[in-house]
């Protein structure tokens, strides 16, 4: 049954700022099978998936360590350009010139050249369908002079952004040293995309691009997941010896969004299997319930010098969770706070947190908040309040009970 169902329990007598744990049990009906999340285990170097839709996260693996991005650092340049183009700075129809040095760069390429004028919508195009090596160059010299000046305007924004592992000393994820990345600040990355930009998050699903017909055979998106119809529509693949093979991806199913990260794989074919295999563990695994109502009542709390003496704990909200498929149908949980509460109160106050542990992921903490406003009281609550402090008191220093 649902925690909507479950009658409210009350909480027991406690003293002045004693932590209280009201302990519940409650059923939610999963339907399904699916093997426990303990099983998976990814051939990936370092992994980190995470549900947009509840924001939790599913995987971490070495998810925090700098490691070599190659061609997924190109989400920071097309960072920087989707700013630019927000700030008012370029248009999609804004022309950047191409310099000897971004038409030398070697690996991938939208082969420019020197007498070529690409618009912006070409450039994002060609970084994100083509991988352009190229073309972040363009950019990175268009946006602000050279790479160098890009690259610390990138190191600047990184701070800002929270991509606390990630540094930057070019713009397209050629080997450097100095160019690192955690497949978090990656995922982080595409959620950013994904919520701040979702005028040009269509780009990343796009499966071609012959710019200007040139080397057709390459006009086609390395995002091995697009052609599967699992739902995936992004974002970004990346190879180079050092790095090993790597993608970040989302994709859609339902109601949910998921958005994952992978590097280190061996292999093109590994990198394939591995994607498709994540999202479907993904998928499978977890399923988003909704477990209580907006204004069940949880438990009643003890009011100090108010006009009334209890006060209701409630939802502010519908409760929805993501729970593993094989979690047992019995959840627990505990509502905890810290009380009696003294009035005045007011209707809505966050008082209480309801803690739902779960197997394989985070405990879910959700608030709680007070069912009614309660005035303070007059000369009667307070002669109560102050007798049961003083019956507390003499009850803890000499063990015997003060009757009322």
């Amino acid at each position: 049954m649902p925690l909507s169902s479950i009658p409210p329990k009350k909480d027991m007598p406690v003293s002045m700022l004693r932590r209280l744990a009201t302990t519940l049990a409650f059923l939610v009906l999963l339907t399904g099978f699916a093997l426990p999340a303990s099983a998976f285990e990814t051939r990936a170097r370092a992994a980190w998936v995470y549900d947009l839709t509840t924001n939790t996260v599913l995987m971490n693996k070495d998810a925090q360590t700098p490691l070599p991005p190659a061609s997924m650092s190109k989400l920071m340049t097309l960072n920087m350009l989707f700013e630019a183009l927000r700030d008012g700075r370029v248009t999609l129809d804004t022309r950047f010139s191409v310099s000897t040095r971004a038409k030398s760069m070697g690996g991938s390429t939208m082969f420019l050249n020197e007498t070529d004028r690409p618009t912006v919508e070409e450039l994002i195009q060609g970084i994100i369908v083509l991988s352009g090596n190229d073309a972040c160059v363009v950019v990175a010299e268009g946006l602000a002079g050279t790479e160098d000046n890009f690259a610390r305007l990138m190191n600047d924004r990184a701070k800002t952004l929270g991509l606390e592992n990630s540094t930057f000393a070019n713009a397209s994820g050629w080997p450097n040293p100095g160019q690192r990345m955690s497949v978090e600040d990656l995922g982080k990355l595409a959620i950013r995309f994904i919520t701040e930009f979702p005028e040009y998050y269509g780009y990343f699903g796009q499966h071609e691009f012959p710019y200007d017909n040139r080397a057709p055979q390459n006009r086609f998106n390395r995002n091995p997941l697009l052609k599967l119809g699992i739902g995936a529509d992004g974002l970004k693949t990346g190879h180079t010896q050092e790095a090993g093979y790597g993608l970040v991806g989302s994709a859609t199913q339902g109601s949910r969004r998921i958005v994952f990260v992978i590097s280190g794989l061996a292999s093109e074919a590994d990198r394939a299997q591995e994607s498709e295999r994540i999202v479907n563990w993904a998928f499978r695994q977890f399923a988003e319930k909704t477990v209580a109502e907006k204004g069940h009542e949880f438990a009643r709390a003890q009011v100090w010098m108010g006009d009334q003496t209890e006060v209701g704990l409630v939802a502010p909200e519908d409760i929805s969770l993501l729970l593993p498929g094989a979690q047992l149908e019995a959840l627990n949980g505990e509502v905890v706070y810290t009380g009696p509460f003294e009035a005045p109160i007011t209707q809505g106050d966050t008082l209480a947190e309801l803690v739902i542990p779960r197997e394989d992921l985070p405990d879910a903490h959700i608030p709680l908040v007070a069912d009614r406003s309660i005035a303070r009281g007059g000369i009667a609550p307070r002669l109560r309040t102050a007798f049961v402090v003083l019956k507390d008191k003499l009850e803890g220093q000499t063990g015997l009970a003060v009757s009322e």
